[in-house]
């Protein structure tokens, strides 16, 4: 069942079933405009829930609704190096870092990080933004996660963490600034909710950027190579820590563009087999900075 958060003709936001061309729109629950979602995932069955809800419903159809990000309050977070190719490109980016991205690849803990709060996140069609400042910024295409207060995985969507790969690899503890800023997410562009787990095996990832008619880069993997399983790191995630309103966690990226950095106007598709595909144009403005602070 694909679940989506929708902006209405008549401007309302809403929780809508897309079927094909079509968008079912659910009926309004107790919970507040910016919740209803929530309080969906937050079900003890969510198909269940909504399947009650569906007789209720107003059809119509897609193009007469705005796709907003499958987000409400939920915090995004992140697990890093969790593909070899990710790896790989980790320690090429930061020399002096290389050997802790090894190590953390083969630990028992994994690298988790905090992404972004629901204000930095975009919907699909939306702009992913590279920071001014960063000459070497790329998208990471991923699996994301969509996490109950309980830490039940109760649905994937697909997500699109940025990078700012040269600030990073100036010095891992810039993590924070090469990866959190203003439109440094999109999620979407719908929640697949299913019956049984996501079968790793057979789920692909792609990914195409393009600059005007130019493909610039096309690949896929899946997430048979990723190095640790999805409840691993969700049960990572939740060590002493809790998320009221449930979480997005992104799974980590084994798809990392060689020699490229994103630019203005650059187009980005990402699909995932079985979700969808996530569609974003890239914005990046001319450099306006502060002038440096002198540290005398």
């Amino acid at each position: 069942m694909k679940l989506a958060k929708v902006l209405t003709a008549d401007h309302h936001t809403a929780v809508a079933v897309i079927e094909d061309d079509q968008a079912r729109i659910l009926p309004g629950m107790s919970s507040p405009a910016d919740m209803q979602l929530t309080a969906l995932l937050e079900a003890n069955d969510p198909l269940a829930t909504v399947q009650k809800l569906l007789p209720k419903s107003k059809t119509v159809r897609v193009d007469q609704v705005r796709l907003l990000a499958p987000i409400d309050q939920q915090e995004v977070w992140a697990a890093g190096v969790t593909y070899k190719r990710s790896q790989v490109a980790r320690m090429e980016e930061s020399e002096s870092a290389a050997s802790h991205y090894d190590k953390v690849y083969v630990a028992p803990r994994p690298e988790i990080f905090f992404k972004a709060t629901p204000s930095r996140v975009v919907a699909p069609g939306q702009p992913v933004r590279v920071r001014a400042d960063s000459n070497w910024s790329v998208p990471e295409p991923e699996l994301a996660l969509v996490i109950n207060s309980r830490l039940d995985i109760v649905g994937y969507t697909i997500g699109n963490d940025m990078s700012a790969r040269d600030i990073e690899g100036e010095n891992p503890l810039y993590l924070p600034q090469a990866k959190v800023y203003r439109q440094c997410c999109a999620l979407g562009p719908w929640i697949s909710v299913m019956n049984a787990p996501l079968p790793v095996a057979d789920t692909v990832i792609s990914m195409q950027i393009t600059r005007g008619a130019d493909t610039l880069f096309q690949a896929n993997t899946t997430l048979a190579q990723m190095h640790r399983s999805l409840p691993e790191l969700v049960s990572w995630l939740g060590r002493e820590d809790e998320f009221p309103e449930g979480a997005i966690l992104l799974t980590g990226t084994g798809l990392v563009p060689d020699n490229f950095t994103l630019e203005n106007g650059d187009e980005i598709e990402i699909s995932i087999s079985g979700i969808g595909t996530l569609r974003n144009p890239v914005v990046k403005d001319a450099a306006v900075l502060r002038p440096e602070v002198s540290r005398d």
